[in-house]
């Protein structure tokens, strides 16, 4: 729905609850006609029940409306002497029509001056807990949201296990498009397949469905600062439209709402505008080699021999831990040649290894420049996924990165490259016939592009899924900026036996140069002092009175 419909609806909505409630209005003093003026009838109602006026903007915020809205039909029901549990379930069952029966037909009275406090400790309690899954809910959404990472795409940057508070105001919070949803929850309901939200997610059915049709429009409240080169970026993966994440030719697509994608982090290499090419696994943008903060480490995949000819994979193990596995990760494996690759591994790791003695040779994984990149089928894995494109992930580009506004020359040989970004981001219908590119039915030759977008990369340059296999980031999917580590757990995957808290990564921020300082005692001591502070005045109080 656009913003017109939902417009619409609101105001439909509005005469509805003004011919259900305008006598009960009446009843509680006030004029017939304001429970019909939109915003004007929430806010005298508030003052009807005796609620703040901050409830008003909790029923109209996203998501948080969900318990705000059955929470204000019991509460009028209250307000006119109906205060039973069962009076609380028809309200809720009802969704909220049990309020037509009190302005019609049942003979109720207002209420004065009654009393707000529940009349059981249970009571008390699902009140407290609905009140803090709504706080909760307005930080997660609007403020901070909590992030693990999953993958070892950016180590040695950013480790498997570091728990981040990702800032949503740095890029400007995003509004919830997702109407029917589980507070906190963003995809399936944890320990089990089922969805957090209402979609339908079928290929046919997902533009007439009236589930997606309660879709709100994208909007972000104004940013703090926009995303700059090499930034650190949580946001939802384009691909998750697919049902298997390593699948880009499904034989359907299984649609995701943009703020149900899979969240995950990136370092933004390149922002609009930008001109991005790789050459050997290194990032060049409008012509110069990308330089990275000096907290980042990039790691590629590495060929090893060593000089035994019999040596096996144990050997380079043992060589390894001798060196302490510095900087190197995601174990080893034997290629058919009967050497050895290191999956990942940092330029520091390599120049200490190969100048072991054991070592005969160390060469880095690298495809040659024109070398097409397929999948296990031998159908083209890299960007754009198209055979005229001869890129693969040590070498790709030259590729402009769209901004909003700016046009490109639009032909039938660069259409691989926009025309998912042409379709699915943008929503126009374009496609190639003959020479000539088709856009909504008229032939063109530019194409003036309708949004920003960005491109994510992971560190990890042999190991991580990233731009190269998806391709472009709209700012619409953008989430948020990390900027603290609160918790790191080492073995995060191997079981709650095997996990290990990093210490020196603990109450540490994700941004900045230099060694990492963590200010995990500096928190524990304010802590206690606060604690001890409190029970000190305490006390004095009390030998006060």
């Amino acid at each position: 729905m656009n913003w017109t419909e939902w417009l619409i609806l609101f105001l439909i909505l509005q005469v509805i609850h003004g011919l259900g409630t305008w006598k009960l209005y009446i009843k509680a003093g006030r004029q017939a006609w304001e429970a019909f003026i939109p915003i004007y009838n929430a806010i005298i109602l508030m003052k009807i029940i005796t609620r703040p006026w901050y409830w008003v903007i909790l029923i109209f915020l996203p998501i948080v409306n969900l318990i705000m809205i059955p929470a204000t039909w019991v509460e009028t029901a209250r307000a006119f002497g109906k205060d039973t549990k069962l009076d609380a379930l028809i309200c809720v069952l009802t969704l909220g029509f049990y309020l037509y029966y009190l302005n019609y037909i049942a003979d109720v009275d207002f209420v004065k001056d009654r009393k707000l406090k529940p009349k059981t400790s249970a009571g008390e309690w699902i009140t407290s807990i609905l009140f803090a899954i709504v706080a909760a809910t307005i930080v997660h959404t609007y403020f901070f949201q909590p992030f693990v990472i999953p993958s070892s795409s950016l180590e040695k940057s950013l480790l498997v296990g570091d728990f981040l508070v990702v800032s949503k105001i740095h890029y400007g919070a995003r509004t919830p498009m997702t109407t029917v949803a589980a507070p906190m929850i963003h995809d399936k309901v944890p320990f089990t397949e089922q969805r957090s939200y209402l979609f339908n997610d079928n290929f046919e059915e997902r533009n007439t469905s009236w589930i997606n049709k309660l879709q709100l429009p994208y909007f972000r409240f104004p940013a703090f600062q926009k995303i700059k080169n090499n930034d650190y970026v949580v946001f939802g993966q384009p691909a998750d439209t697919l049902k298997i994440m390593d699948d880009f030719y499904p034989d359907r697509n299984y649609y995701k709402p943009i703020d149900k994608k899979l969240n995950l982090v990136k370092r933004c290499v390149a922002i609009p505008g930008d001109t991005l090419e790789i050459k050997e696994g290194y990032v060049y943008i409008n012509g110069n080699k990308n330089v990275l903060p000096d907290r980042a480490q990039l790691q590629f995949s590495y060929n090893v021999r060593l000089k035994n000819p019999l040596a096996s994979q144990a050997d380079v193990n043992r060589i390894l831990k001798a060196l302490d596995r510095a900087d190197i990760d995601d174990g080893i494996a034997q290629n058919p040649d009967g050497s050895y690759i290191i999956i990942a591994a940092s330029d520091k790791a390599i120049s200490t290894f190969k100048n072991h003695p054991e070592v005969l040779s160390v060469e880095k994984n690298v495809k040659p420049k024109g070398e097409y990149s397929f999948d296990e089928k031998g159908r083209p894995n890299v960007f754009p996924r198209d055979p005229n494109y001869s890129w693969n992930i040590d070498f790709f580009g030259p590729l402009y990165i769209p901004k909003a506004g700016a046009s490109t020359r639009l032909t039938v040989q660069n259409l691989p490259l926009y025309d998912r970004l042409i379709q699915e981001y943008e929503g126009h219908n374009v496609y190639a016939k003959g020479n000539e590119v088709i856009l909504d039915g008229k032939v063109v030759d530019s194409y003036t592009f309708e949004k920003d977008y960005y491109w994510m990369m992971g560190d990890n340059r042999h190991n991580s899924i990233d731009a190269r296999a998806w391709g472009f980031v709209p700012f619409d999917h953008v989430i948020g900026k990390p900027v603290f580590i609160w918790m790191s757990i080492d073995g995060i995957n191997d079981g709650i036996k095997n996990w290990s808290p990093r210490w020196n990564r603990i109450f540490t921020t994700v941004n900045g140069s230099g060694e990492r300082v963590s200010y995990f005692i500096p928190f524990l001591a304010v802590i206690f002092g606060i604690t001890f502070f409190n029970r000190w005045r305490k006390k004095k109080k009390a030998k006060a009175k």
